[in-house]
């Protein structure tokens, strides 16, 4: 059973676990993906209709790439691709994963779309459980934003090794600052949520704006300089709990609704007549917490939204090579040199490429992930992504979000 824990000895543990040095060498995917009918868009597709050929995905083992599916609270489904030992692995696998999923789906009508925010509507949600019910409720006391994340936004996640212990480019603490400062980059790159509610929002990546707003205790981004793991440590300490796990006292679901304002670090001084926190409470807490890069033993960089179609390989593959491949990630931190002020995630997500200060630097990092991947792996798969992309998007100041407002 666990015991109670101090606040030195919840510093210690966030200390030992988000940070796991090593060179980096994984590349890992997470794909997000929004559920319409092939025939209707706007209509609500309910989980009765996709259960009887999804739920054989959903067993561990059950896809040849080694990747797991999940169900996000709206309906929206999560492809979490295995570990890959390089980028062309991880690519390759989540590939073979997805041509199942989609193959699967369109027996039932259904397509996966990849947009960063659902332009219909607001989905209800279809996930019952405790967690969900507490972490809606937590959101609704900051106002409508949550609601919507949970329910109708999609992402492309990229989970990177976090580095080794030098100081060097290899290093957790480079990479954990050069993530931060790419994050805006990727943001205005690959912004695809242009829309809502069937209008246009005068954003083009709205889905981080709705992310940024939802609370930013646990959204915006942590303090990028410094230590990484004394940042992170006080970030997470000093965000709100989410959810506070119980057992059910009779036959229906716990209730596991935080106390309003309660933070772990003041739950660890007293302040939750209920019971002391845990080991166990404080690595619950530690995923409710969702900022745009994220540690978790490794790099989550989770600013990225859902890309249109195999949009998610080149979004991948500028993601990862512009932190693992030595030339490009001085490039990149050359790039990103003017991205200052605290403004500059909101900017990125308001005007994407077509803002004065993001928009040669999304143009510098894009062509120094290409040329890094014609020197490493000319014409491969991931190389051809990026190319295309650079030409269709990059190189004339435009994102997939363009795509959406020029198709109106």
């Amino acid at each position: 059973m666990d015991t109670a824990l101090s606040e030195s000895d919840a510093e210690d543990h966030i200390g030992g676990i988000c940070f796991k040095t090593g060179p980096p060498r994984r590349v890992g995917v997470e794909l997000e993906w929004l559920v319409h009918d092939r025939d209707d868009p706007t209509a609500q597709v309910p989980a009765a209709r996709l259960d009887p050929g999804l739920a054989p995905l959903f067993h561990p083992g059950a896809l040849p790439g080694r990747g797991r599916l999940t169900r996000e609270p709206g309906g929206q489904l999560e492809l979490s691709s295995a570990p890959g030992d390089s980028l062309t692995d991880c690519v390759s696998t989540t590939a073979a994963d997805l041509a199942v999923l989609r193959d699967t789906l369109a027996r039932s009508g259904v397509v996966l779309d990849g947009q960063g925010l659902d332009p219909f509507r607001t989905p209800p949600r279809v996930l019952d459980d405790p967690r969900y019910r507490a972490m809606e409720a937590h959101f609704d006391r900051e106002g409508p934003w949550g609601r919507t994340m949970m329910r109708a936004t999609a992402a492309v996640q990229v989970s990177l090794d976090a580095g080794d212990d030098s100081d060097g480019p290899t290093g957790y603490r480079h990479r954990w600052r050069l993530a931060h400062r790419l994050g805006p980059v990727l943001v205005a790159a690959f912004a695809n949520s242009p829309l809502w509610r069937g209008r246009p929002t005068g954003w083009v990546s709205t889905r981080q704006r709705v992310w940024a707003d939802t609370d930013p205790a646990r959204t915006r981004p942590p303090a990028p300089n410094g230590e990484p793991r004394t940042a992170w440590t006080r970030y997470a300490l000093d965000a709100p709990l989410l959810c506070l796990r119980r057992h059910a006292d009779g036959p229906g679901p716990a209730d596991w609704t935080a106390p309003p304002r309660l933070t772990f670090r003041s739950w660890l001084r007293g302040g939750c007549a209920e019971r002391p926190p845990t080991v166990a409470d404080l690595d619950y807490h530690l995923g409710t917490l969702f900022p745009p890069v994220r540690p978790r033993g490794w790099l989550e960089l989770r600013m990225i939204d859902a890309q249109p179609d195999d949009g998610w390989i080149a979004a991948t593959a500028v993601t990862s090579t512009l932190l693992d491949d030595p030339r490009a990630a001085d490039a990149a931190m050359a790039a990103t040199e003017p991205l200052t002020g605290g403004d500059i995630w909101l900017r990125a997500a308001r005007h994407g490429p077509a803002d004065p200060l993001l928009g040669p630097a999304v143009r510098e990092c894009v062509a120094a992930a290409e040329a890094a991947l014609g020197r490493t792996a000319p014409g491969g798969v991931p190389h051809r992504a990026v190319a295309a992309f650079a030409e269709r998007y990059a190189e004339r100041g435009r994102c997939p979000a363009d795509d959406r407002l020029g198709a109106l």
